[in-house]
């Protein structure tokens, strides 16, 4: 067993950013297609629940038990996609009108953070974040009138989850993949196909083996797993 060390070179890591983000309506259970989601700014995740209850017996704390947790969180954005309309109970009606108070869709969605580290700096690898299940909650929207600082409006929401079913675990609403632990080259091709997977592939792009031309969608984590572990 060796000493401790603190703050060696190239463990010094962090995270920052978020971007690629990708937004999936659900459709029978399903996320069959993906959608660009430009201006993104921020990605929050805000899990509640686990909280902890103490059980007491022989006049002592016999044991601790936990609530259920519940996976939340915050996206906010410059902009949002049009599919998204649907996911904020917003109906099209007639051309060029919409109404509110509709029924929400589900949605999947999906977006990447920077990992860096103290020698390769923003370079060293990044995390893509997925979540399934998800419906947005009324957020409330500013406007004000244009001066002498303007300020484009940033969009929030509130999303809720349902998790879904992963073979041998609790289900789960979100999964987090992360870059740097694929270390050889055919796992770096590995991750580079569930790339392919998630953001689409073009018929004249050079197509990773595993993955044919296809549009993108977000599979279910048990098919995320099956495929990582080589299955």
């Amino acid at each position: 067993m060796s000493k401790l060390v603190w703050d060696a070179t190239g463990e010094r890591r962090y995270e920052t950013g978020t971007k690629n983000g990708v937004l999936y309506p659900q459709v029978n259970g399903a996320y069959p297609t993906g959608v660009a989601w430009n201006g993104l700014t921020a990605f929050t995740k805000s899990p509640e629940g686990a909280e902890p209850t103490d059980i007491y017996a022989d006049d002592i704390k016999y044991l601790t038990l936990r609530s259920a947790e519940n996976f939340k969180a915050t996206i906010e954005a410059y902009t949002y996609p049009d599919e998204f309309n649907e996911c904020l109970g917003i109906s099209t009606v007639a051309l060029g009108a919409k109404i509110g108070q509709q029924p929400r869709k589900s949605f999947g969605f999906s977006c990447v953070t920077t990992v860096g580290n103290d020698t390769e700096l923003d370079n060293y690898g990044e995390k893509i974040h997925l979540v399934w299940g998800a419906s947005a909650s009324p957020s409330e929207e500013n406007y004000q009138t244009i001066n002498d600082s303007p300020e484009a409006i940033t969009f929030s929401w509130e999303i809720d989850t349902i998790p879904v079913e992963i073979k041998g675990f609790k289900p789960t609403a979100y999964m987090v993949i992360d870059s740097t632990l694929f270390k050889t080259e055919a796992e770096k091709a590995k991750l580079k196909a569930l790339k392919d997977i998630l953001y689409g592939v073009d018929a004249d792009d050079t197509v990773t083996p595993a993955v044919s031309a296809s549009d993108p969608r977000l599979p279910m984590p048990n098919e995320i797993v099956a495929f990582l572990n080589g299955n």
